[in-house]
């Protein structure tokens, strides 16, 4: 009796487990022919019928695969990584990583991020050596070894788990993973080339000319009768213009970087702007890295108008960059514009709470962050007492001295012309309206997420751009008032000069006129001189020559001698004149 229950019980099992496989491959085959129209529609409805699937069968590899191409179709490169994230090489080391184990449980979104691939296989026993001493016999079943020991060889030397390094590798590469991107599909395509190589061994030469494939994911047990040659020819072709594209950003980034640590910031600048200016899109968190990197290389270059608008572009794709908010907040310090920077601390401060709450790091377990989570309280505390010393730096009434100096990029006392120019340059280049352009070149992870990033972007550029035209208003006031001020003493000055030239032109005049006082009497006594030698010498000249003509000459001496101010009497004889 107790066999026949047995016996039910068994075929009972068995008649279940087959009704659940009927269901599964139902919804597999009506998910791959919604998939094949290629319409977004139908693949969202395809994706609903593989997870009823994977709910009645969690580990089945084809349904697995259907949903990864699914959602890589629709662009939701998000799901992928989180789907296949435990094969994501940067995030397996971090895992394995003793010194962050400490705080392992923050630096991942759920708890499978804690542990290994699942896919790999666990031959020894996870306690600790001492405990494995303490047992002196355990009994293991011989069958389930087996069976652990040949899964874990097939997942190694079969070719079902290529397509997981595939789809994962270029959903790394549009959500900015480059390195685990370039890892994933260099693996995937040396197990791609590998599996071709081993199934063409069993072919003959015509079985080649066949281009008749089937589907990667097919569920078929007989072995394949014909090579996926031109699958595996468009796959490569793919996977090697998605490898070139990535080595020639990451040279890029490599070589910015080294010319950045080098100390050369004009160039760090210009290999950074071919990335985030490139004709070929990037992708959103490479860009924003991208964006941080070179706003460090502008803080350096003493550009602070541009190292502003780097971290603006930065928190508009990434709002939770903790890097970019220290940065901008550091840099609203050294212009001392104290209240921006206050604001941009407090949302620091709002951040750390957050992740302190969380007990993890903002975003999922595979983004990449320049913080550990152990970090954070002492990051935490520092913050607020910065916070306390601005704001008794505010209510000491530090609101109105602010560099704009060091914004606008000019040198104090600077003229007219060089104010105008650096004006008109940083107006060009941070207006609100063009504050979107960098998005066009941007491969966001989320396409619903363009009219936030737009949002953010225009909102932190019409702040920077009414600031620029503030600190040129308080800069063209400070020329003017030492221009003005200049023209008053140029004023002064030549008024002075004026002065001297009327003294001095006194003095001229006075010095003349006793020069010409001093030459008429020169002149006086000259004449004198002559009259007197006249009169001598008439006297021994014939008298009879100079008569009727002494009486008029002498009437005119005395004329001349009353005119020069002689007014002395004159001793005449009179014994030898005759008229």
């Amino acid at each position: 009796m107790a066999v026949t229950t047995h016996s039910l019980s068994a075929t009972e099992k068995k008649y279940w487990w087959l009704t659940n496989r009927k269901i599964v491959d139902k919804y597999m085959k009506d998910a791959r022919s919604l998939i094949a129209t290629q319409e977004q529609s139908e693949i969202a409805s395809a994706l609903n019928l593989l997870d009823a699937a994977l709910a009645i069968s969690p580990r089945l590899d084809q349904a697995l695969e259907l949903r990864a191409r699914a959602l890589l179709y629709l662009r939701r490169f998000k799901d992928v990584a989180d789907m296949l994230q435990d094969y994501i090489p940067s995030l397996r080391m971090g895992n394995d990583d003793p010194s962050s184990s400490s705080s392992s449980s923050s630096s991942s979104s759920d708890g499978s991020s804690q542990q290994l691939s699942k896919e790999g296989v666990k031959l020894l026993s996870s306690e600790s050596p001492a405990a494995m001493r303490d047992q002196t016999f355990k009994c293991f079943s011989v069958s389930d070894l087996k069976k652990k020991v040949m899964a874990g060889l097939s997942k190694t030397c079969d070719k079902e788990g290529q397509w997981r390094f595939l789809l994962l590798g270029e959903a790394c590469c549009h959500l900015g993973l480059m390195e685990d991107a370039m890892v994933l599909l260099q693996t995937g395509k040396r197990l791609a080339s590998a599996a071709f190589r081993r199934e063409s061994v069993c072919w003959s030469e015509d079985s080649f000319s066949v281009t008749n494939i089937p589907f990667a994911g097919d569920v078929t047990n007989a072995p394949p009768t014909t090579p996926p040659r031109t699958l595996l020819a468009d796959s490569e072709t793919v996977v090697t213009q998605l490898l070139g594209h990535i080595k020639f950003l990451l040279r890029r980034r490599a070589a910015a970087l080294a010319a950045l640590d080098a100390g050369l910031y004009s160039e760090a600048v210009r290999h950074f702007s071919k990335i985030v200016d490139g004709r070929r899109s990037a992708p959103q968190s490479f860009l924003a890295e991208c964006f941080m990197h070179r706003a460090f290389a502008h803080r350096s270059a003493g550009r602070i108008a541009e190292s502003i608008a780097d971290c603006n572009r930065t928190l508009a794709l990434d709002p939770t960059c903790i890097q970019a908010l220290e940065t901008r907040a550091s840099l609203f310090e050294t212009i001392r514009c104290l209240p921006d920077s206050l604001h941009d601390l407090e949302h620091l401060k709002l951040l750390y709470n957050a992740i302190l709450r969380d007990r993890k790091l903002p975003g999922p377990a595979w983004k990449r962050h320049n913080v550990r989570y152990r970090e954070i309280p002492g990051k935490l505390c520092a913050l607020t007492i910065k916070i306390q010393e601005l704001k008794q730096r505010l209510a000491s009434g530090e609101t109105g001295n602010v560099d704009y100096y060091a914004l606008m990029g000019v040198r104090r006392g600077c003229s007219r012309s060089e104010l105008e120019r650096a004006h008109l340059l940083l107006t060009l280049r941070h207006k609100p309206d063009k504050a979107t352009g960098f998005i066009e070149r941007c491969e966001l992870a989320d396409e619903r997420d363009v009219e936030s990033v737009k949002e953010r972007s225009k909102m932190s550029a019409l702040l920077l751009y009414r600031l620029i035209q503030k600190g040129y208003t308080n800069v063209m006031g400070c020329i003017m008032d030492e221009e003005a001020a200049e023209k008053q003493r140029k004023k002064a000055a030549l008024q002075a000069i004026q002065a001297q030239k009327e003294k001095e032109k006194v003095n001229e005049s006075e010095l003349s006129m006793g020069e010409s006082i001093q030459s008429n009497r020169s002149s006086v006594e000259n004449t004198q001189m002559s009259q007197n030698k006249s009169m001598v010498s008439s006297s021994t000249v014939n008298p009879a020559v100079f008569q009727g003509v002494f009486c008029r000459d002498l009437a005119v001496v005395g004329n001349l001698l009353s005119q020069a101010g002689f007014n002395r009497s004159m001793p005449v004889k009179y014994e030898a004149l005759s008229c």
